[in-house]
């Protein structure tokens, strides 16, 4: 709203609010009526306002970039500064955004499944028939040529137009520079290096010209889908013949009625961080198994406990993972992260929990689990669970873990093998228990229930001895965690 202050010489105007424009109450005074001039409401013409550039909010310390879901307001419709104007997502969450001033959504930006660095602009809000373009900046304002979708940065291309060195993309903000005095984000840095892709050819979208992990991803499908290079002379086979379908109207065997969905939002970027897990670690999964005898009885006492004592919510899941968070200290290499050539080692546990969510898969981070008791950890882990399937988990409530935990034993699942997410060096899937054959005290086979244990680990990190060897304490541990309670 725009509003007055009472000064010493009579009414003058305070401020026009940054964006606080349209509203049908607001009014703005000319001067203090000196030399006899009498004081009128200034006309619209006459107020310098100034419209809002809404930019995309940085969620998180961590979060470099946010996927636009869906815009909720189209252009030309009215909005108050509390509505939301879109929805967003991570690669873990979704958020709305506020417009964050009142009046007409003057233009969007940026369109649905924009992969958009943080504090860029998205859209405009101000008053009717304003020059939005006037209040942005010559590299943020949506390129014009035809044939580009509305909204859309990315100007066209001529045929004829040379291409691009590899390790590049077209420049939409920023430009290149020395990369030693370059603004670069950490991620960036770190997934440059895994790539071995030189960053003095790199334009940065991120705010003033930021290289961010995005334009090194970008960069690394450019270099790989180059195409090869024709050798001269090599002669060229004709295309197979397409086989004529069998009587007009019937489909080719193999298709019929199917749908298709464009990989992008959270699915997009969890396959590409799959994908960047694969290429840049070195996986190796090793597989065992622990006696549940102990493990299942003491949840069965839990569940049947007076309820006052915070025990009957207790899980077998829950217990897993307050065994695991007691081994970990013991074994700081696979308690690490693997940075830039360096191992970092961790002296508390940060236990990432993988949570299957209806809109991916979600991984919280149990802060200093380590020092948490068994109930203390079981609430929290299903705080956070929840938080998830609810979407509305904190973005910094996603980062910082040391170490990882999937659960996959309740589909019944005996072995799998559990995907690093670096720069974690270790994961440990959790799977079913299952009745196998064992040696009784009296050397004669017998039924025993045991639950699989699968430990995905960095050979780059750690080897495969230490990793065995980190794998049975696992196992001691969750064969008799009711005595690791007493401890």
């Amino acid at each position: 709203m725009f509003t007055d202050k009472m000064g010493p010489s009579g009414w003058e105007v305070n401020a026009v609010l940054r964006g606080s424009v349209g509203a049908p109450k607001s009014v703005v005074w000319s001067g203090s009526g000196e030399g006899g001039a009498a004081r009128r409401p200034l006309r619209p013409e006459e107020v310098a306002v100034v419209a809002h550039v809404l930019v995309m909010p940085r969620q998180g310390n961590t979060v470099e970039s946010c996927v636009i879901v869906g815009w909720k307001v189209a252009e030309g419709q009215s909005v108050g500064a509390a509505d939301v104007v879109c929805e967003v997502e991570t690669d873990k969450a979704s958020f709305d955004v506020p417009a964050g001033a009142e009046g007409i959504l003057l233009k969007v930006l940026r369109p649905e499944g924009d992969d958009v660095p943080v504090l860029s602009p998205i859209a405009v809000i101000g008053a009717p028939g304003e020059d939005w373009a006037s209040v942005l900046a010559p590299s943020d304002r949506p390129a014009s040529t035809a044939g580009t979708r509305a909204g859309s940065a990315a100007p066209s291309i001529p045929d004829s137009a040379p291409e691009a060195p590899v390790g590049s993309e077209l420049p939409r903000r920023g430009g290149r520079s020395d990369p030693a005095t370059r603004p670069l984000s950490p991620r960036a840095r770190r997934l440059a290096a895994l790539e071995g892709i030189s960053l003095s050819g790199l334009v940065g979208t991120g705010p003033g010209g930021r290289v961010i992990e995005r334009d090194v991803r970008a960069a690394r499908v450019t270099s790989r889908a180059r195409p090869a290079v024709a050798v001269v002379g090599a002669s060229l086979s004709p295309p197979p013949p397409v086989p004529a379908l069998a009587s007009r109207g019937e489909p080719r065997a193999g298709e019929g009625a199917h749908s298709d969905a464009p990989v992008r939002g959270i699915r997009k970027l969890i396959a590409e961080r799959m994908r960047a897990s694969l290429s840049t670690t070195a996986q190796l999964t090793l597989n065992g198994s622990a006696p549940a005898a102990r493990i299942t009885a003491l949840r069965a006492r839990f569940k049947q406990s007076d309820p006052s004592r915070g025990l009957t919510g207790v899980t077998i899941g829950d217990l897993v993972l307050y065994a695991v968070c007691r081994v970990l200290p013991k074994f700081p290499a696979l308690n690490a992260h693997l940075l830039d050539g360096m191992i970092r080692t961790f002296e508390r546990v940060h236990l990432g929990l993988a949570v299957d969510t209806p809109r991916g898969l979600m991984v919280p981070v149990l802060k200093n689990a380590d020092l948490l008791s068994l109930t203390e950890l079981s609430f929290e882990a299903k705080r956070l669970a929840g938080r998830c399937l609810e979407g509305k988990i904190e973005p910094d409530d996603l980062a910082g873990a040391t170490f990882t935990v999937s659960n996959l034993g309740a589909f019944g699942v005996e072995s799998f093998t559990p995907v690093l997410n670096p720069p974690q060096v270790g994961i440990l899937g959790v799977c079913a228990v299952t009745p196998r054959l064992a040696a009784g005290p009296d050397g004669k086979p017998l039924l025993e229930p045991r639950m699989g244990l699968s430990l995905t680990i960095d050979h780059q990190a750690i080897d495969g001895a230490p990793a065995a060897r980190i794998l049975k304490a696992f196992a001691d541990a969750i064969a008799d965690v009711d005595l690791l309670l007493v401890h």
